[in-house]
């Protein structure tokens, strides 16, 4: 699936939050999106996912513009991971990945064998095949964010968004996470405010900040050490390990000089 952003302007009262966000995500793509705080980041994600809607520009997925489509339409298209909070349904887990069945069905249309199936692979493929029968609630913050990650990957689209979908988690739950994610061969857009897990993920990086892309490329391009300077304002060390390439952000904070 590809998406195509050309534009996108967000108002919220008199105040520009985007300010004209071109942007494009190939099929079977890992884009992260990067920035610090209150820069758009997620706002822009909103938009894509429907949230929230663009005051100008336009958003087009794999040809068709988002307005044209029905919600319904949509949602057989991109399923959403969205920032972790502790939620209180009263749901076993079977229920609440079911309920990413409800594109595929008509009104009052009940669940058959094969949803049930759909449910029990996406709880396979995140790990939680014996967790079927617990009650939601009673999970932890990590086990949450898995069970909300097999009710997206039960709507079977092709695209995936995470809208910061690690943001609590301890980071053996952020890695569990980015790890299924990465090894499902699907079209992925992810905003991240972690950089080391932004590079470790991610084919290639956007940076928004006040609303604006102000850089793009793969992590390795993107994230110099002057530009998370110019962008965050704290100084790094980067290092590459020898063999694989891969790089390792070290901040440096100010006590240290």
């Amino acid at each position: 699936m590809e998406i195509l952003t050309e534009a996108v302007k967000l108002f919220i009262g008199r105040k520009e939050i985007l300010k004209g966000i071109d942007f494009k995500l190939r099929p079977k793509e890992f884009v992260g999106i990067i920035g610090p705080n209150g820069s758009g980041k997620s706002t822009f994600l909103k938009c894509v996912y429907r949230v929230m809607k663009p005051t100008d520009g336009a958003i087009i997925f794999d040809g068709r513009r988002l307005d044209e489509l029905s919600y319904r339409e949509s949602a057989l298209k991109l399923a959403v991971v969205a920032q972790h909070n502790f939620y209180s349904f009263d749901f076993s887990v079977l229920d609440v990945v079911l309920m990413g069945r409800s594109p595929h069905k008509k009104i009052l249309e009940r669940d058959n064998l094969e949803d049930f199936k759909i449910a029990r692979t996406a709880l396979k493929t995140v790990g939680l095949e014996d967790f079927e029968e617990r009650n939601f609630s009673t999970l932890s913050g990590g086990e949450q964010q898995r069970v909300i990650l097999a009710r997206a990957l039960t709507q079977q689209t092709e695209c995936l968004v995470l809208d910061e979908p690690t943001n609590h988690l301890d980071i053996k739950y952020q890695l569990q996470i980015m790890d299924i994610v990465k090894g499902l061969d699907l079209t992925v857009v992810a905003a991240i405010h972690d950089l080391n897990i932004a590079a470790m993920y991610c084919d290639r990086l956007v940076a928004i900040d006040a609303g604006t892309v102000v850089g793009m490329g793969t992590p390795q391009e993107l994230l110099t050490e002057k530009f998370i300077y110019d962008m965050y304002g704290v100084e790094s060390k980067i290092n590459h390990e020898a063999e694989t390439g891969r790089m390792n952000i070290v901040y440096l904070p100010q006590h240290w000089k």
